[in-house]
């Protein structure tokens, strides 16, 4: 029978997994599979599976779970594989390159940083800092001006608000980074200009968290800074 695959451990990792379930209608019971060093969590596999609130939920609780006790290298959602036999193959197959990753890993979380701004409140930013903006917003305002006009101060804005916002992208990742072991951004979205995962040490995850807490202060409420964690390390596994 094919079966889901959440996460790989040690197999010296014994964490308590049967107030938890699987993912799918029939919420399976969850169950480990060891090979050498390493253990994979599982459960049988759903015959159909869509990412629901619920199944989403339980997926990240099983790796949260593992992340209380050891490192953990998790799986992505909707990760199936063959039968038993093939999740212990695939182990044995990466022994070296999972356990390697785990030492790295030991000790330490993911935490998420995310920053938006409204875009009236950029644009409010730009025209007040820059004179030339103001001067074109006033002369092309209602469609009134000239083609070039308008292109001018469409270029300038948006020059000046990606200027504004990369000014804020180095201040909040540089002010982060000496709690932090490695980083990664994940590109700006329809909603944050910013997206960053950083790798905590645990013994620095207050530490950090704190400096979040008084970035967010300093640039509220016309910058919103987010920061979620700790995570499995989704982003450096």
């Amino acid at each position: 029978m094919s079966v889901y695959v959440y996460a790989i451990t040690s197999s010296e990792s014994r964490p308590r997994l049967d107030d938890l379930h699987g993912v799918g209608e029939a919420a399976p019971p969850l169950r480990t599979l060891t090979e050498g060093p390493l253990k994979a969590v599982v459960s049988d596999a759903p015959e159909t599976l869509r990412a629901k609130r619920r199944d989403l939920g339980a997926h990240h609780s099983v790796q949260e779970r593992l992340l209380s006790e050891r490192a953990v290298l998790p799986m992505r959602f909707g990760l199936i594989a063959e039968d038993d036999d093939a999740v212990r193959a695939a182990l044995d197959e990466n022994v070296e390159r999972y356990t390697r990753r785990l030492s790295e890993l030991e000790g330490r979380a993911e935490f998420n940083l995310k920053a938006a701004a409204d875009e009236d409140i950029l644009l409010g930013r730009v025209l007040a800092e820059s004179e030339e903006i103001r001067r074109l917003n006033e002369a092309t305002r209602g469609g009134a001006g000239t083609y070039e006009e308008r292109m001018t101060l469409g270029e300038l804005v948006a020059r000046d608000v990606q200027a504004l916002q990369d000014g804020v992208t180095a201040d909040l990742v540089e002010a982060l980074r000496p709690y932090t072991s490695a980083e990664t951004e994940s590109g700006a979205t329809a909603d944050h200009f910013l997206a960053v995962s950083f790798l905590v040490d645990r013994d620095r995850e207050r530490e950090f968290v704190e400096a979040g807490k008084k970035l967010a202060e300093r640039y509220g409420p016309e910058i919103e800074v987010r920061i979620r964690g700790p995570l499995p390390p989704y982003s450096f596994s």
